[in-house]
């Protein structure tokens, strides 16, 4: 099966997350807590309540340990999970955190398709 397969993806996820809460490493669980939401992300919407969860704890523990990338991916992250889910308020709300941390950073890839986002 291909690394890049959404199946392998929802499988691996949970398991690096799990293992980088045992070796403690709140860099590692953060980014692995983003992978958990983007493995849901790309499910059906019955797991966009998994994916808006493991955003927002990637998100607090970015945030509380500088990971300014990672915020912004988190916040795109579920900009796109509430876009899907119907609640354009919120979906709004990330996606302009989202710009507002790619542009102060120069990220203008990322920058680029949050923007796109905010238009669709």
């Amino acid at each position: 099966m291909p690394i890049g397969s959404h199946s392998y993806q929802t499988r691996a996820a949970p398991r690096a997350l799990e293992s980088a809460r045992q070796a403690g490493e709140v860099g590692i669980v953060a980014r692995a807590s983003w992978l958990v939401g983007a493995a849901a992300t790309a499910l059906d919407s019955p797991a966009a309540t998994e994916a808006i969860e493991a955003y927002r704890d990637a998100a607090a523990m970015a945030e509380r340990i500088g990971m300014r990338p990672l915020t912004a991916h988190c916040h795109f992250g579920l900009g796109k999970v509430y876009q899907r889910t119907g609640k354009r308020q919120e979906a709004q709300e990330h996606l302009a955190t989202a710009t507002t941390i790619y542009r102060e950073m120069g990220m203008t890839y990322w920058l680029e398709r949050a923007q796109a986002a905010c238009g669709s």
